[in-house]
């Protein structure tokens, strides 16, 4: 959270927009007195609470949006090692019980 006065607000205002767009709240004041409070624009109201609880972690920097659209194909992993030594090696674990 951050604080700033009327007249450097003014002076710089895009900069503080884009810290509000990065999920930190910024306090105004007017000689001491904190006037207005600028915060990120919240989930509409249509948005389910699973979808609030959401975007509110992302803007805190929880967790992070995922970058595939919905419905698109992730990317193929490879596997840690070829499945004939992880079947051998779970057989030799299941052995030793």
């Amino acid at each position: 959270m951050q604080t700033v006065g009327v007249k450097e607000l003014k002076n710089r205002l895009s900069a503080y927009l884009r810290t509000v767009a990065q999920g930190e709240t910024v306090l105004v004041t007017d000689r001491g007195e904190i006037v207005a409070e600028i915060i990120a624009p919240r989930v509409g109201e249509t948005a389910g609470p699973q979808q609030r609880v959401l975007a509110q972690l992302d803007r805190l920097g929880v967790l992070t949006a995922a970058k595939v659209a919905p419905g698109q194909r992730l990317p193929r992993r490879r596997p840690a090692a070829p499945l004939v030594d992880i079947l051998r090696d779970l057989d030799e674990a299941r052995g030793e019980r």
